[in-house]
């Protein structure tokens, strides 16, 4: 497909760039806008934003890539996520 070529070899760059970096909910819900600014994006109130590749060693994470590919999803209409079988978050918000 589209972009297939380019994806392999991001993903081929070495061992690291197939894990999972980082996850988060976005929770600043004072932003309502994409400004086309990935740190900034990635912290709207109702994304999650994942990373493939490196981790911040400074939350723990000891995985080494020389990527770190941000990617976010618009969680606001029509997302579930569950934690243990429950659903804790609906439409970019918590339940809990």
């Amino acid at each position: 497909g589209k972009g297939q070529d380019i994806l392999l070899s991001l993903l081929e760059m070495d061992p690291g760039a197939r894990y999972l970096g980082e996850v988060a909910f976005g929770l600043n819900y004072g932003i309502s806008r994409f400004s086309r600014n990935i740190l900034f994006d990635e912290k709207i109130g109702g994304t999650v934003h994942l990373a493939l590749g490196a981790g911040y060693p400074e939350t723990g994470s000891t995985n080494k890539s020389a990527l770190h590919w941000d990617m976010i999803c618009d969680m606001r209409d029509g997302s579930e996520a569950y934690a243990n079988g429950e659903l804790v978050y609906k439409d970019g918000k918590f339940l809990i």
